[in-house]
């Protein structure tokens, strides 16, 4: 992900954030969710010229690609802790 697409990524986050601090996602409806973004995704569209359309899908590619970032992190951050750890049973002689 290039420096503008986190920019516009971490934009939109910071915004939802304000606006639906406490949203359960699995319990709001996406259409109310989008609604509640449109505004952020206007300004975005029209600072880039862009269909508000076209935003919102770049916003869920992003989304996308940085939640697969984060899992990867985690996964090896996972990994390293239980490679690097030591060892419970000790070699008894």
């Amino acid at each position: 992900m290039n420096a503008e697409d986190r920019e516009m990524l971490n934009r939109i986050m910071e915004f939802a954030d304000e606006v639906m601090p406490d949203i359960d996602p699995e319990k709001v409806r996406i259409s109310e969710q989008i609604d509640k973004l449109r505004p952020i995704l206007q300004t975005i569209a029209m600072e880039k010229s862009m269909p508000v359309e076209d935003v919102f899908i770049k916003y869920m590619d992003l989304a996308t690609e940085n939640a697969i970032e984060y899992d990867k992190k985690v996964k090896d951050s996972m990994q390293d802790i239980f490679e690097n750890a030591p060892s419970p049973i000790k070699d008894i002689r």
